[in-house]
């Protein structure tokens, strides 16, 4: 009776609930209420991490309303009829409590449902007092069942009425230091690491990982209040946001295994293992070679993202792209189970997912600002810390975690490259480019491509000699991942007529991005296709030369 479909998404703290048909028959009603009941005992073993006692005395209730209830089913069926009504609406509340209480035992949004424990507590004593005006409606007195069972549930129905659910102490305080650590960033003030360090203890909030899947959570609920029409939670959801990508720059020394941080979802995820199996190219759109982010099959079951292929079909063509099968039918088929795949593994390998239809919103956001005063001083002070931790004199360790901080920091975001360009970044990072740490060189080359695209950093970039630095990497970098990431820096910064020149003067640039092309996966082959296409706009004699002999 409850939709356990993965293809809806519910947003934290909406708890939306089907109240039963009124054709369902007693048994089959009674069952599922059985069952749900169970369900919401079996969050006692889960941990909570803040509204801890609200969350047990409602387990604890309706634990108690399961064993009455598992004693009408083993009783007499007598009060079938007037039974329905009560029962029918303990369902519904039940299906909202277990929406709650999924709330409060998610590891990804901690800090949220701490700072909204005002608005979770009344959730408790709404949903508890509802419970109690049901169990009002069932005709207790005429049920053939013991006494003592119809005693407990009159208990219940007096503790659901009088039981307080209110913010516990230690909640309430962590909330406060939380607000005053917000006010102090609108000030520009660094907080105490002491301050930040307790909130963290008090959320459970012990490893990098941890706190990555705070942000990568707040930074999808400020995808998700973009699309409705007030937007009131944006600035608040920005300054939780910056909060906690401060503690992760600045608290933890080391990136601990992101792929060991996955959640193991019980509905419908896929273990560790599988998605070990896994890399970015197996989803990846046969025509843009991008990461899908809404795949869609067609009659040949072939699979696309749907804005690759409507693209495809509205260009004339009626052919399968992969088989060139000429289609009857052009109609498209969501492929969800791939979708959720795609999701969980982008979620553990620390790579953005952004719907399909939200990357104007996404560009908006991003050129808007960091969404609040907070979050935009925070990020000042993140980039001042950042480049601190890179420049010379500091342990690799050091070196290698800021820029991996600054490669994630600058992946969709303009305003933290414009931070970071101010703070002075890109020097230091062309200098991690000659590392002989393979994942330092590979984080330093990707950060600057992620900063290429800010206009300012281009000048920066060639002004510190960083053209003749990125096409070394391109053709003697320690890692594919690192040339192919050179070859897309280089495509941004040729988008300047000046250093499109110089560039197609280096005697590396063409050769390195030739043998990309001829050896490299799909993806490092795309990134130097459009670099070679790029510097073709270049008109030297000298460029067509190199592209000849490269091929020779």
């Amino acid at each position: 009776m409850i939709n356990k479909s993965n293809e809806f998404t519910r947003r934290i703290l909406n708890f939306p609930a089907i109240r039963p048909c009124e054709s369902v028959s007693f048994s089959t009603l009674l069952t599922s209420l059985i069952n749900l009941g169970q369900t919401v005992c079996g969050f006692k073993s889960r941990a909570f991490f803040t509204n801890k006692k609200n969350a047990r005395t409602s387990i604890h209730l309706i634990e108690t309303l399961v064993v009455f209830l598992e004693e009408i089913r083993n009783g007499s069926s007598r009060f079938e009829v007037s039974m329905a009504l009560g029962l029918s609406e303990l369902h519904f509340i039940f299906q909202r409590v277990h929406h709650l209480l999924e709330d409060c035992a998610r590891d990804d949004a901690r800090l949220w449902m701490l700072v909204k424990s005002e608005k979770v507590s009344t959730h408790f004593s709404v949903l508890m007092r509802a419970i109690a005006v049901a169990l009002d409606v069932l005709p207790l007195a005429d049920l053939d069942v013991a006494d003592e069972v119809k005693d407990l549930v009159e208990l219940v129905r007096k503790q659901a009425l009088k039981a307080k659910f209110d913010v516990e102490k230690d909640d309430r305080r962590a909330m406060r230091r939380v607000l005053g650590i917000i006010d102090q960033f609108e000030s520009g003030i660094a907080p105490e690491s002491s301050h930040l360090e307790w909130v963290l203890e008090h959320l459970g909030i012990r490893s990098w990982s941890e706190c990555n899947k705070e942000v990568k959570f707040l930074e999808s609920e400020i995808g998700q209040e973009y699309l409705t029409a007030e937007k009131r939670e944006v600035g608040f959801l920005s300054s939780l946001m910056a909060f906690m990508i401060y503690c992760r720059c600045t608290l933890f020394p080391s990136v601990d295994n992101a792929r060991k941080g996955v959640p193991q979802k019980s509905d419908g995820g896929w273990s560790s293992e599988l998605l070990s199996c896994l890399n970015a190219d197996d989803f990846r759109c046969p025509i843009s070679l991008e990461i899908m982010t809404d795949p869609v099959t067609i009659s040949t079951g072939h699979t696309y993202d749907r804005s690759s292929i409507l693209k495809w079909f509205r260009s004339g063509n009626h052919t399968c792209p992969k088989t060139g099968e000429r289609l009857i039918c052009v109609d498209l088929f969501p492929n969800h189970a791939l979708k959720r795949l795609i999701k969980q593994y982008c979620h553990g390998s620390g790579i953005p997912f952004v719907e399909s239809g939200t990357q104007n919103r996404e560009l908006t956001r991003s050129s808007a600002g960091a969404g609040s005063l907070a979050a935009e001083q925070a990020m000042t002070l993140v980039a001042s810390f950042l480049v601190g931790r890179l420049m010379a004199g500091r342990s690799e360790e050091q070196q290698l975690k800021s820029a991996y901080e600054i490669r994630l920091l600058t992946k969709t975001n303009i305003f933290n490259r414009s931070c970071l360009v101010e703070a002075d970044a890109i020097s230091p990072l062309l200098d991690l480019l000659l590392s002989s740490n393979p994942g330092a060189q590979e984080n330093a080359m990707a950060a600057l491509l992620n900063l290429s695209k800010y206009s300012r950093s281009k000048t920066i970039v060639v002004e510190n000699g960083g053209l003749d630095i990125i096409v070394n990497v391109l053709s003697r970098g320690l890692t594919t991942d690192a040339r192919q990431h050179a070859a897309g820096a280089l495509f941004y910064l040729a988008s300047v007529e000046e250093y499109r020149k110089a560039i197609g003067r280096i005697p590396g640039a063409i050769p390195g991005l030739m043998d990309l092309l001829r050896d490299g996966p799909d993806r490092a082959k795309k990134n130097a296709l459009v670099t070679i296409l790029g510097l073709l706009m270049y008109p030297l004699r000298t460029l067509g030369v190199h592209v000849l002999d490269s091929w020779n």
